[in-house]
């Protein structure tokens, strides 16, 4: 029976003890480290503003009743907050009418100039011509 041999065994199992237990509590202040990161990622993220585009479709040679009913849908869009994509689509040879389809871009811009801005001038992009309205800052 050795006496020393015994007490540096047991002195070796109360550093090893120590050094799990050390091991232990970095783990855990890890966890709680990228804990606290994920959940005030959330909350930023829930505090952020969402954009939504709405769109809002029609042709080159659209009806005047038809286009009331758009702008007043387009009108709605933008009091409750949203962007409004407008789009004209031509199809066939109606792409020849591509001036009267951004006049009336224009036009729809001009009729909703109390409720939103044009963010970007109609533009041609293949068969579709489109242009952004964002809503005006509330007071």
């Amino acid at each position: 029976y050795d006496l020393y041999g015994e007490h540096d065994r047991y002195l070796y199992n109360v550093k090893q003890n120590e050094e799990k237990k050390a091991a232990r509590e970095a783990e855990k202040a890890r966890k709680e480290a990228e804990r606290e990161r994920k959940k005030k990622a959330k909350e930023m993220k829930s505090n952020s503003a969402k954009i939504v585009v709405k769109e809002i479709r029609f042709g080159p040679n659209t009806d005047e009743h038809d286009f009331q009913f758009k702008l007043k849908h387009a009108q709605e869009f933008l009091q409750e907050g949203s962007k409004v994509k407008a789009t004209i689509f031509f199809r066939g040879r109606s792409i020849m009418f591509a001036d009267q389809g951004e006049k009336q871009l224009l036009r729809f811009a001009v009729e909703l100039e109390e409720y939103g801005r044009a963010e970007s001038m109609p533009s041609l992009e293949g068969k579709r011509m489109t242009m952004m309205l964002a809503p005006v800052k509330k007071k």
